[in-house]
């Protein structure tokens, strides 16, 4: 079983690594299919998100030495779905889950490409003073 986890961490990170690609990719394969271009930004925007959180998780590692940073970007995303259930509930007197989960995504998806760039550019930097 762990033979299993170290394969699938280290496909996860190989495809985590530009995660941005992934992006294009994925759109152009979506956009191909379907030819909406809101759809197909909309799909690679989930699918990218998915992969930055992995990255994440792998970044903060090498840049820090540990994971707390990435506990602490989960422990945000799970206060903001805490907050957007909250206002749905208000609202519309229920909590439409799927809804919640996009706009987790999409909320996710531009505050890990932000900390993605930073944490990318304090390890460059790192590794060029280590040198």
């Amino acid at each position: 079983m762990d033979a299993i986890v170290v394969v699938f961490r280290h496909i996860v990170a190989a495809i985590a690594i530009v995660p941005f690609v992934t992006f294009f990719g994925v759109w152009f394969v979506t956009f191909g299919v379907t030819k909406d271009k809101k759809q197909s930004t909309r799909v690679s925007m989930d699918v990218t998100f998915v992969l930055l959180l992995a990255t994440l998780s792998i970044m903060t590692a090498n840049v820090f030495g540990s994971s707390l940073l990435y506990w602490f970007v989960i422990l945000l995303f799970l206060l903001a779905a805490a907050w957007i259930g909250r206002e749905q509930n208000r609202k519309y007197g229920q909590v439409n889950v799927v809804k919640l989960l996009k706009m987790l995504s999409r909320l996710g998806f531009f505050v890990l490409s932000l900390l993605y760039f930073v944490l990318l550019l304090i390890g460059i930097a790192r590794y060029m003073t280590m040198t």
